[in-house]
């Protein structure tokens, strides 16, 4: 009896000892995750403070024109790849041409006329009526878009290959460079203008061809003859034009890309704003853009990263090589079939990690493309006006200064070191999201002006651009072949 409770006991013991040890251990458990609760709300929220805002060093935004090149290791490492340029930056390869930098009034005013050339077409509101040009005997038509031209690409053309730097332009399909003879007249231009009779492999094309029927849709004008020899003209909104035969001769991008045959315009009577250049290579949607007469090698696939600061070099890639895992596709949108473009479809814009209460209709009304020329993105004044407001309200701490041309919210950010604006992201249709770069939110004309680099359109029915200032350091792959535009962030890298 006296064994029998001393067992009770101890098993008693053993069972208190046990609920007081459970007991004990539920504390700690509450206690740890009570305070991992908080630490790791405190880390959210450090973290969420990081992700809704961007930190810039100011200097940034006014890079040294000394500043040495630095070369994109994605361009150097892949063998499709092309360096991608700022045309009057220190790595450019005409940076020593005559004429000097346009300022950024003129770019602005430039970038206008672009916009308004896109807007024109896309709304089909230019009429058929082709005019005369003062400079040449070929008709042209308004209308084909052309801007300030910021990104510049070097390729080789002939036998022997020539290295000649051209405008790389998503909103035009005709490649072409200015040839010799200058018939009436040629810009200045900083390489040897390209003579064809010195090139084994050049020949030009017939104007009973298919490809010369294929210049209405690509150029807006309709081929003519002279000898037998198809004749192209090109004329841009701002009265740019390029008038020659059209061609086909080989193209050299790298030393294992060559392509023969390759179709586009020899240049013999070209006048505008290419001064520098050579001229322009088409990587629209038309079958005569360089895309599409190089699809049995790339699949009409391309990407790039636009340089954030013209002391760097981006790249220019043709094919699927070295297109980054972190890609998010959204389709191209029909706004723009039957056009060079390439369109989007915008579903939403966040400042600051908050979505702004914009109606789908203001986007989905007029649509949106993509564009590697216009320079500041253009948005529905719905939209613009809902952006603005909020951007404002995060840089409430900032003095407000005067707007400059198309921008009108600007900053005078004398004396500070360093300026916190608030992230700015888009959604797109098929759940893509695009963060843009710290460098994509701004536009720096000097530290007394420095501005939100968004404009709005004048009209609701026209179209929203997706600029080069957002696109800059995101790589941004065009699929053709697929109907779609995918985006990836530090795509320069």
């Amino acid at each position: 009896m006296i064994l029998s409770d001393t067992s009770t006991n101890v098993r008693e013991k053993k069972r208190a000892k046990m609920s007081f040890n459970r007991n004990l251990l539920n504390i700690i458990i509450i206690l740890c995750v009570c305070l991992n609760w908080d630490c790791s709300e405190g880390a959210q929220e450090k973290q969420r403070r990081a992700i809704d805002s961007h930190t810039i060093q100011l200097s940034s935004l006014f890079p040294s024109s000394s500043s040495p090149c630095v070369l994109s290791t994605r361009a150097s490492s892949t063998k499709s790849s092309l360096h991608v340029t700022h045309r009057h930056g220190t790595c450019s390869r005409i940076t020593s041409a005559k004429a000097k930098s346009p300022d950024h009034a003129e770019i602005l005013r430039l970038d206008q006329a672009r916009v308004n050339s896109i807007h024109s077409k896309l709304s089909k509101k230019l009429t058929d009526r082709v005019r005369q040009s003062k400079s040449t005997d070929l008709p042209a038509k308004d209308g084909s878009t052309y801007g300030s031209g910021n990104f510049v690409v070097t390729l080789g053309i002939g036998t022997p290959k020539h290295d000649l730097s051209l405008i790389f332009d998503t909103g035009s399909d005709l490649t072409w460079i200015q040839c010799e003879p200058c018939v009436r007249t040629c810009y200045s231009q900083k390489e040897p203008i390209f003579n064809p009779s010195s090139s084994s492999s050049y020949h030009n094309v017939s104007c009973s061809s298919a490809e010369c029927s294929s210049l209405s849709s690509a150029t807006g004008n309709s081929g003519t003859c002279s000898a037998s020899n198809c004749v192209y003209g090109i004329q841009y909104g701002d009265q740019s034009f390029s008038v020659g035969f059209l061609a086909k001769e080989k193209f050299t991008l790298t030393a294992s890309n060559v392509f023969d045959g390759v179709n586009f315009g020899c240049g013999e009577n070209n006048q505008g704003l290419f001064t520098g250049v050579a001229g322009l290579l088409g990587l629209g949607r038309d079958k005569l853009s360089f895309p599409s007469q190089t699809a049995a090698t790339y699949n009409k696939i391309f990407s790039y990263c636009l340089p954030s600061s013209a002391s760097y070099t981006g790249h220019l890639t043709f094919g699927s090589a070295g297109v980054s895992r972190s890609v998010k596709f959204t389709p191209i949108s029909t706004i723009t079939d039957g056009t060079s473009f390439y369109g989007l479809d915008i579903v939403g814009i966040s400042v600051g990690g908050q979505k702004l209460a914009i109606p789908p209709t203001v986007f989905s009304t007029p649509g949106a493309l993509i564009d590697s020329g216009t320079v500041i993105s253009r948005l529905p004044p719905k939209a613009y006006a809902a952006l603005r407001g909020a951007f404002k309200a995060k840089m409430s701490q900032y003095k407000n200064t005067s707007a400059v041309s198309i921008l009108d919210t600007c900053y005078d950010l004398t004396g500070l070191k360093t300026v916190t604006i608030p992230t700015v992201s888009f959604y797109f249709n098929g759940g893509a999201v695009v963060q843009l770069g710290s460098k994509g939110v701004l536009y720096a004309f000097k530290m007394s002006q420095v501005c939100l680099a968004f404009a709005g359109n004048s009209d609701d029915n026209n179209a929203a651009i997706f600029g080069n200032v957002q696109q800059q350091t995101l790589e941004v792959v065009y699929d053709g072949a697929a109907g779609r535009v995918g985006f990836a962030p530090n795509g320069c890298s």
